[in-house]
């Protein structure tokens, strides 16, 4: 727009993950925002994207499902500007976000420095999580956990990671960590080291892990990129989550060590979660080493 001022466009469409229409529109809507927000963007307008089968499906629950979207977006600060609707045989609902940002402020996955630490701010487990419910094999406490994450929005965590200036961010979305890990590494010419104790996940998904409730593209990351990484000896169970594909995920966000224990210790006082779950360091044999 000006040497000032830039636009961040991203679109996003997701299909249900719970069972309740008005839920899934704040789930949806918060995940299509998050993009804006790991560039350290201002998101200011949306339009509904919106995939609907009028034949099995009453038009109360499209009306439900858009109001939990309206309802996130007014928190969120965002005007609806309008939208499209399509007759399809499966639901699907999203937006497309247009934000703001400065162009000497925008935080890329692609430049972190051999020395940075890792933060992730919110835990794993949400596609595990949505295929146990699928399967009626999710307990209550699960889903609400799951359900209070991925209607959190990003847009305090950003705030605070330009604060302690960032040098690096990414959303945790449908690559998995593992993947956003790889993207962040190969784009910087590291490699990062994860500590796999450190990792935090929702409650259940270990148990529902084990119980065979693993969506099918926690897989498809798995087998795409583990060539990439060294792993400690460790059951398989233990490492699935880290390729489970993530809606509304948390931020992976590369800071130096002092300004890690700066956001650490700001998100605390301001209620936002983080861990420290990984280091960066000079690339080499391998992009990934999980210890």
């Amino acid at each position: 727009m000006s040497p000032e001022c830039a636009l961040v466009e991203t679109a996003d469409i997701i299909t249900p993950l719970v069972d309740d229409p008005y839920t899934f529109g704040r789930i949806a809507a918060a995940n299509a925002i998050s993009d804006v927000y790991a560039m350290g963007g201002r998101p200011v307008t949306a339009m509904n994207l919106v995939f609907f089968p009028a034949c099995s499906l009453p038009g109360e629950v499209l009306g439900q499902i858009m109001a939990g979207g309206q309802s996130v977006l007014q928190e969120a600060g965002v005007c609806l500007v309008g939208g499209h609707t399509v007759e399809d045989d499966e639901l699907k609902y999203g937006l497309s976000v247009t934000g703001l940002i400065a162009p000497d402020a925008i935080v890329r996955n692609s430049t972190s420095r051999p020395g940075d630490v890792l933060i992730l701010t919110k835990p794993l487990g949400t596609g595990i999580i949505s295929t146990a419910i699928k399967g009626d094999m999710a307990s209550q406490a699960s889903v609400d956990e799951a359900v209070r994450w991925m209607t959190i929005l990003n847009r305090d965590t950003a705030r605070l990671m330009q604060e302690c200036h960032a040098t690096a961010a990414t959303d945790v979305t449908g690559f998995g960590l593992i993947g956003h890990l790889t993207e962040m590494a190969r784009g910087a010419g590291v490699t990062i080291r994860l500590e796999l104790a450190a990792v935090p996940l929702m409650s259940g998904v270990a148990e529902l892990v084990v119980d065979g409730m693993v969506p099918a593209g926690c897989y498809r990351n798995r087998d795409h990129y583990a060539p990439l990484m060294a792993a400690v000896e460790s059951p398989p169970e233990r490492l699935l989550p880290l390729f489970d594909p993530q809606t509304s995920g948390g931020f992976l966000i590369a800071l130096s060590p002092e300004d890690a224990l700066r956001f650490l210790e700001l998100a605390t006082g301001r209620g936002i979660y983080a861990r420290k779950i990984a280091e960066v360091l000079p690339l080499s044999s391998r992009l990934i080493e999980v210890v």
